[in-house]
């Protein structure tokens, strides 16, 4: 049940941190105002945005190729509804094993959250805050958490590769999630009109830039 909620478990994480690690950013690196400051974070947010709709699709597309895939079996007839179940959901409801090609979506999303706190933590390499500070406390706190979160996604990919699912399912989802995660912040997030790179200040060339990912 925990992991069935995971992307939600990050994103309840990965947004405080987001807004205050980015906010803090503009503040000390950009020197930009407030405005300025809130419009930069609003951007940076926008990644969840991004990551929930690809948790959408992606979760929607397992369930149709499942649909498209499988076959009911168990008691006969259709029950209630009058025909053969044509779905995992009528099939249920009618008593029986849907039996279809069942995509991991745990291997696609917790591969996917760990890919994109790893990459949102990062920030922290190029941000000044005061040691003693309040902020330096909530997102300290914040970091472990992530990092915790982080560690409890690794161990479930790990259950799941071991007792659940097929191989080749656990190795489609295991890929879309790297699909996912390649396809933003490789590629799409260092175009100009997107989220972007929670690093702007270092260059993509740069080899402390190139450690860090």
């Amino acid at each position: 049940y925990f992991v069935k909620v995971a992307w939600a478990w990050t994103l309840w994480l990965l947004l405080p941190f987001m807004a205050v690690t980015t906010y803090q950013f503009a503040k000390s690196k950009f020197r930009y105002g407030p405005t300025k400051s809130v419009l930069l974070v609003l951007r940076r947010l926008s990644a969840l945005l991004v990551g929930t709709a690809v948790w959408y699709l992606c979760t929607g597309l397992f369930l149709y190729v499942e649909n498209l895939t499988g076959t009911c079996s168990g008691p006969a007839g259709g029950g209630e509804l009058g025909r053969p179940p044509t779905t995992k959901q009528e099939c249920h409801q009618s008593s029986g094993v849907w039996d279809g090609f069942d995509i991991s979506g745990h291997c696609f999303l917790l591969s996917y959250c760990a890919l994109l706190i790893v990459e949102e933590v990062a920030v922290l390499e190029g941000l000044a805050t005061q040691q003693n500070s309040k902020l330096r406390a909530v997102i300290d706190g914040l970091f472990v958490s992530l990092c915790l979160l982080t560690v409890i996604w690794v161990f479930m990919f790990l259950c799941t590769a071991l007792y659940f699912h097929d191989f080749s399912q656990k190795i489609l989802g295991a890929l879309i999630g790297l699909a996912a995660w390649y396809g933003t912040y490789r590629f799409w997030y260092l175009k100009p009109f997107s989220p972007g790179l929670p690093l702007p200040n270092v260059p993509p060339s740069s080899k402390k830039y190139s450690y860090s990912r």
